[in-house]
């Protein structure tokens, strides 16, 4: 196989990054068309088609995102090598890129990354969306993990790395009650209005579930999909909201929330997926061997 032309790999990193290719040309003092046939005479190299037209600007496929990190790598690694010569100083950053479906919880985000907030030597790039667009950029290597509380299965043209790092029992938690009266458990649920997780919950099936089996016909307030959102409406109504407590870790510990009752066989199970890589990034083994306790924010007993 010949060797890559890293001339080429400059020219298609650069209109990569300028998404437009008279701009790029410009910038670069070259002709439109020399440029184009430099991206072209890569494109034949890799045997892939790194971009698609829309409009007048171009989008990277799937391959050429791919290729995008590896330039990214190879010509921040030239920039690092010119200043420890010339300068004798030396960049020691880690990048790490981490995607989190959007209706995770924020505190589980925060204490999964805890360890690595105050480090000076690291970049966190964090992304928030749908799984299956999370998993798309995992694919190509623009993401290095992805946290889910939902598995995904691995299969020959998936081959995801899902490995659960939490289970937390899901409870119902709301603010104090008079003179600390007790949460009567299951028989007040039909009295008190909830806040639930949306329909297309686990949490919410396995309540539901629950509730039928015991002849309780509950009173519903909200239903709601995002954590972050149920954790505000738990602290700043009267309502009785059903989540893990992670969700709600800072109003237990200050008292302005308590938890009334663990629901009996329910769970939330939290998932880091990441894809086989050639050179894992160092930095996710340390995240991934923290014990449970801590990404859950246990509360001191």
């Amino acid at each position: 196989m010949s060797r890559l032309n890293f001339h080429h790999l400059h020219y298609f990193w650069a209109v990569a990054r300028e998404g437009h290719l008279t701009r790029t040309a410009a910038r670069l003092h070259v002709s439109q068309s020399a440029l184009s046939a430099q991206i072209r005479q890569l494109e034949e190299q890799l045997g892939q088609p790194l971009f698609t037209r829309s409009g007048r600007s171009l989008q990277l496929t799937e391959a050429g995102q791919l290729a995008l990190g590896y330039a990214d790598t190879i010509f921040a690694a030239g920039t690092e090598l010119v200043a420890l010569l010339r300068e004798g100083r030396r960049d020691e950053r880690q990048v790490l890129r981490v995607g989190a479906v959007a209706t995770l919880s924020r505190n589980f985000q925060e204490n999964f990354l805890r360890p690595l907030l105050s480090r000076t030597d690291v970049e966190l790039v964090l992304h928030s969306g749908h799984l299956a667009e999370l998993l798309a950029r995992l694919r190509v290597h623009t993401l290095d993990l992805v946290l889910s509380n939902q598995r995904v299965q691995a299969s020959a043209d998936h081959p995801w790395r899902c490995r659960r790092i939490a289970r937390q029992p899901v409870s119902l938690v709301g603010q104090p009650r008079p003179r600390g009266r007790a949460f009567r458990f299951p028989a007040e649920l039909a009295e008190v209005p909830l806040l639930l997780p949306g329909r297309d919950s686990d949490l919410r099936a396995g309540f539901d579930l629950m509730c039928e089996q015991l002849g309780i016909r509950y009173r519903l307030r909200a239903e709601v999909d995002d954590m972050a959102l149920l954790r505000l409406l738990a602290r700043d109504s009267d309502s009785v909201a059903l989540l893990p407590t992670v969700v709600v870790q800072d109003e237990l510990r200050s008292k302005r929330l308590v938890e009334y009752a663990v629901v009996p066989d329910l769970h939330e199970n939290f998932y880091a997926i990441s894809v086989k890589r050639h050179f894992e990034p160092p930095l996710l083994k340390a995240l991934l061997q923290q014990p449970e306790a801590a990404v859950l924010g246990a509360l001191a007993a």
